[in-house]
């Protein structure tokens, strides 16, 4: 009698336990290198930990690296999708749709086009028509996911910086006409005064390029998670 409630308890626990555990809110961080080889995603995780909204999330994806050794000052999440070399137009032909089945993933923040740049020298044009692609995507799987899209850093070799510049240029118009009231998407602007003197090798940031792109990746993110639990004072909106 005893043995059977024990075990009826252990396995209402379990089930407790993993409801809980579903109901957090995935956040997918999804980008190149500048999203697999750096440690601006341990500094986010920091301070959305101070901020008392780290046991309510987790970091979704296949990857869990930390080439740099990232150290943060909690236990955080590496789970992400960023992949080094990796192009916004073959991420959207060729890999997100398997990565969003995994993880179905509430919220999405992404810094993508460098190398579709400095690679292939593609322009605005093309770039945005992946990150269209991307966003079809993700609503396919998770209808009211929100979308956090990164302004480009800078980098500091050859003429790419142009068209990194030009791509960030319209980024706004692009957000503007696809953001929706059920599956928002906003900007963080990382690239407005980040120095490339900030890059340790003219394209990937070092400790202080890091603390800048955390620094514009964490109040945007927080408003969405807050918004995403129901708990933030403004809505949100596009802003350019």
């Amino acid at each position: 009698m005893y043995a059977f409630k024990l075990d009826f308890f252990l396995a209402a626990a379990c089930l407790a336990s993993s409801v809980v555990a579903q109901t957090k809110l995935k956040i997918m961080p999804l980008g190149d290198s500048i999203t697999e080889i750096t440690c601006w995603r341990t500094t986010v995780w920091d301070d959305l930990n101070a901020a008392g909204v780290a046991d309510k999330i987790q970091f979704v994806g296949s990857m869990t690296n930390n080439p740099q050794n990232c150290k943060g000052n909690s236990t955080w999440d590496m789970h992400h999708e960023g992949h080094s070399g990796y192009l916004a137009i073959d991420i959207a032909n060729k890999y997100l749709v398997n990565w969003l089945s995994t993880t179905k993933p509430d919220i999405v923040m992404f810094m993508l086009g460098t190398n579709d740049v400095a690679q292939q020298n593609k322009g605005p044009t093309e770039i945005l028509a992946a990150y269209t692609k991307m966003v079809g995507q993700m609503r396919a799987v998770t209808p009211k996911v929100k979308i956090i899209v990164d302004l480009v850093i800078p980098i500091s070799f050859g003429s790419s910086n142009t068209g990194i510049t030009a791509l960030n240029q319209a980024i706004p118009a692009w957000v503007k006409s696809t953001t929706t009231v059920d599956s928002p998407i906003v900007i963080a602007d990382c690239a407005t005064g980040f120095p490339t003197s900030d890059l340790r090798d003219g394209v990937h940031p070092n400790a202080a390029g890091d603390a800048i792109i955390s620094s514009r990746i964490f109040p945007v993110l927080l408003k969405v998670i807050q918004e995403s639990l129901g708990t933030a004072t403004t809505p949100i909106a596009f802003t350019a």
